[in-house]
Order: structure tokens, then sequence, then C-alpha cells
């Protein structure tokens, strides 16, 4: 007797947190550990391959802006820059290799039981390590600089925290949508490009306010422009202008914030809508 298939109704695989959320930020962090130490091994040099791209950038990026162009800027600009160098360097990371995560991994994505919600953040969390190791050498490089330590680098660590929630969406989201439409790894390299000018990392919030003062405030609305700017504050210089200040009140901080979040539930929506149809799209 023949067996009819009905194909209208598509075939749904585990969700994107099969096994609860414990279980897959234990295989999310895993997955992070050995990826970070095979990008290293049978290396001669190790880490300084990762940190030798986010310096060079800076070395040339530096030379324009303050011996050609001459930026006018604040206090401790070298310092200023290589942070927001790093801090982008994450983002784009950890946003560009979760494109084709899923895909690149799809020998685990056919396993039964497996979450799909690990692999973009196992992604987060692969930058995240590079992005504390390549911190120690921004905050070397400001102690010889001369910039004073104090207890206001502390503030660092929740702005870390919000740049990772806001990644982590975009993570999510790119790696959920690529399943369907390949186009999205150009477009993000587009989008990449255009972020990086449009988030205060060469040119800062304080020469942009000189000419635009509105066009400043708004870049400021960017979470990653937001999050740099508030950066070199606590930790380059108090003379750089706050966040709050650049938004012009701290109400004005529920903007960035909110787009922080909204940004990470409607990633965290869509690939959870996806995830059980991942299998079968790839």
């Amino acid at each position: 007797m023949a067996t009819t298939i009905d194909y209208g109704e598509a075939i749904k695989g585990p969700s994107a947190f099969s096994g609860g959320f414990r279980r897959s930020f234990t295989l999310a962090a895993a997955i992070a550990r050995t990826d970070f130490k095979l990008r290293f091994f049978g290396s001669a040099l190790g880490y300084l391959w990762q940190l030798m791209r986010p310096l060079m950038l800076f070395g040339v990026l530096y030379l324009v802006f303050t011996k050609i162009v001459h930026v006018s800027a604040g206090n401790h600009y070298p310092v200023a820059l290589l942070l927001g160098i790093v801090l982008f360097t994450f983002y784009g990371e950890a946003t560009g290799g979760s494109v084709t995560s899923v895909m690149d991994r799809e020998n685990m994505v056919r396993k039964i039981h497996f979450p799909r919600m690990v692999i973009p953040v196992a992604v987060v969390m692969l930058a995240s390590f590079n992005l504390a190791l390549n911190l120690v050498v921004v905050f070397i490089f400001a102690l010889v600089s001369g910039v004073e330590p104090s207890l206001s680098w502390l503030g660092l660590l929740p702005l870390l925290l919000i740049l990772i929630v806001f990644t982590s969406g975009i993570a999510m989201l790119l790696s959920a949508l690529y399943i369907r439409y390949r186009d999205v790894q150009p477009i993000w390299e587009v989008v990449m490009q255009i972020t990086f000018y449009a988030s205060l990392v060469l040119i800062p919030y304080e020469t942009i306010r000189t000419t635009h003062p509105r066009v400043a405030s708004v870049l400021v609305c960017n979470p990653l422009a937001a999050v740099l700017q508030e950066a070199r504050h606590l930790v380059v210089d108090p003379a750089w202008v706050s966040t709050s200040t650049a938004l012009g009140g701290e109400v004005r901080l529920l903007v960035p914030f909110g787009i922080t979040v909204a940004t990470f539930l409607l990633g965290l929506w869509v690939f959870n809508r996806e995830a059980p149809r991942i299998a079968e799209e790839l």
C-alpha cells in the first residue's frame, strides 16, 4: 500500500533553545572556546595575528587623521581612536561571522536535538573573547599615552554588556535571514562600511558638532556611537562629551537603549521563528 506524504505542511525541527537555556549556553561557550583555540593552533605568533588587524587600521587612520587631515578632537585622540576601532572590530567580527554561521555548521544543525541558537551565540562569544584581549592592549596604550587610571573605567563594563546585547540581536537576525536570502551577505558588507563612518569611530562627535550639531545628535542615537562616545568619556578623558550631553539630556538615553532592546527582541523573535525550519531550508 503506497504511503502519501503531505508536502503542504513543513517539517519542523528543534526549536532555537532545544534542551533549555542552560544547555544552549554551555554548548555555545564550548564551541566558542574550541574555535578560539583552533584559530591560533599551529601559529607561531598566535594571538598577535588577531591583534594585528585593528592595530594596522589604527596606524593608518591615525596617520591620515592627525598628520594629513588634522582632525580637531578631544584629549588623547589616539587612545580614543584605538578604543573606537577595537569596539567596532568586535561588532564587525561578531555580525559578519554570524551571517553564514548557521550554514557553516550544517552538520550540527541537522542533528535532531541540537539547539540552533547556539550557533550565533557562539560567534558573539568568540568575538567577545577577542574583544577582552584587545581591550587589555587599549588600556596599556592608554597608560603609556598618559591617561590617568580612574574608577570611571569600571563604567565600561555595562557599556560592553549593552554592546554585546545589541550585537547579539543583529547576529541572530542576520544568521536567520541568510538561510532564506543569500543577498544578506553582500548587503551587510555595504551596511558595515556605512556604519563604520556613521558610528563616530573616525571623526568624533565633538568635531561634527562644531559644524553640524543636529547631525551629530542624530548619529549618537545609534547604539554603537552611543556606547563609543560614553566609553571615550569614561575611559579616555572626562573632557570628551558624554552620551547624555550629546543627546541633550539623560532622558534621551532611552533612544539608543530602546533601539538596543528592540533589536535584540527582533533578532530573538525572527531566529526563534525560523529555527524549526532551518534544516529544511539548507
